[in-house]
């Protein structure tokens, strides 16, 4: 009976090591994302391309910045890369590719928020994405900017023909974060097969020419410039959250 005993204690002793093996060695593939900033289809030029909004109102853009954070591949229940923000910045190409290890397994989504959560908004001076030298803060009662355009517009009244959207606010009812959720359309494409030492890539499109237009209809020639928390900056969120659109999955 002792014998029977103690093959049963070793047997689930080692059973507990493999147990415990197997969940803190998981194997982990990586998520690459790739962003391309366009206008109806046509990638975004910085200070040289000319574009016309939905309203016939012409303008240049000269700056576009916005933070996506808290990313999430979605399979059932989500993994979560907690602490991690990224400042896309088409001024600086580096910004547009970044990559997050994720557990292997198959995902069917991903969810990420569109600028930064209320935590990181009053958490003082940060470094990396969040550093107050990305000119994308304001004050700690302000916080964030989570998204940025800026350039020029014949329609414009403001001083030079300006256009200069900074588009803030991170409590109340006007707060601007958001919540995108996207689920891939199958069979149109790849699921995200994360597989260890290898890479699943999302291309993601962000068009522009959706920042005049979805739920508000912003026209130049009314508001040529949005640098305030408040009821406008709230529906221009509402706007530019529908910009984003998978455009190809690939697993290599």
């Amino acid at each position: 009976m002792k014998l029977i005993k103690g093959l049963i204690f070793c047997f689930l002793s080692m059973l507990l090591i493999t147990c415990k093996k197997a969940v803190t060695t998981a194997e982990k593939g990586t998520v690459k994302i790739t962003i391309k900033n366009t206008v109806k289809g046509i990638p975004l030029a910085l200070n040289t391309g000319n574009y016309t909004n939905p309203f016939g109102e012409q303008y240049s853009v000269s700056k576009f910045k916005y933070y996506i954070s808290n990313i999430n591949v979605i399979n059932g229940i989500n993994f979560q890369l907690n602490g991690r923000y990224f400042l896309i910045d088409e001024s600086n190409l580096a910004s547009l590719s970044f990559s997050f290890e994720a557990p292997v397994d198959t995902y069917v989504g991903m969810i990420f928020l569109l600028g930064v959560d209320s935590a990181r908004n009053v958490s003082g001076a940060q470094t990396g994405a969040l550093d107050p030298l990305n000119d994308m803060f304001w004050t700690w009662n302000s916080g964030y900017i989570m998204a940025k355009l800026e350039g020029n517009s014949p329609q414009s009244s403001a001083v030079n023909n300006k256009v200069e959207y900074h588009i803030g606010g991170f409590s109340g009812t006007n707060a601007t974060p958001r919540v995108l959720t996207f689920m891939i359309p199958s069979p149109t494409f790849n699921i995200i097969d994360v597989r260890a030492g290898k890479t699943s890539e999302i291309f993601i499109e962000a068009d522009l020419d959706k920042w005049w237009k979805e739920a508000y209809d912003l026209k130049i020639t009314d508001n040529p410039v949005v640098t305030t928390p408040g009821v406008l900056a709230g529906t221009i969120a509402n706007n530019y959250r529908k910009m984003f659109t998978i455009t190809d999955i690939r697993n290599y």
